[in-house]
């Protein structure tokens, strides 16, 4: 039986246990949500920098987003304040779509 001691979406369980296959799960405290969704966003992160097709970048995008949507609840705010803050910084500093790519700045 393999073991793998990680955060699953929330329908895995019925997933599998509609399989015919049994499984064991248990429920994480706060602290150890908390860190296992930033070890799952780390890990969905290099499943986005290896994807060779749009549509696998788009997938693992997802999932990131899902577990943004996740982190953003732990850290006490919902998507659209979330949403509120990128939109603030985006106008301050403005976004990524220009594609600018710094390569130094001179000390004076």
């Amino acid at each position: 039986m393999p073991v793998y001691n990680k955060l699953v979406r929330d329908r895995i369980p019925e997933i599998i246990g509609n399989s015919g296959k049994t499984y064991s799960t248990r429920i994480l405290d706060e602290k150890e949500y908390e860190s296992e969704v930033r070890i799952k966003m780390n890990e969905e992160l290099v499943e986005y920098e290896e994807a060779v097709s749009d549509e696998e970048a788009i997938e693992e995008l997802a999932d990131l987003l899902e577990l943004i949507h996740a982190a953003a609840a732990i850290h006490g705010a919902d998507f659209n304040q979330l949403e509120t803050i990128r939109r603030q910084k985006a106008e301050k500093r403005g976004g990524f779509g220009e594609r600018i790519f710094l390569i130094e700045v001179e000390d004076d």
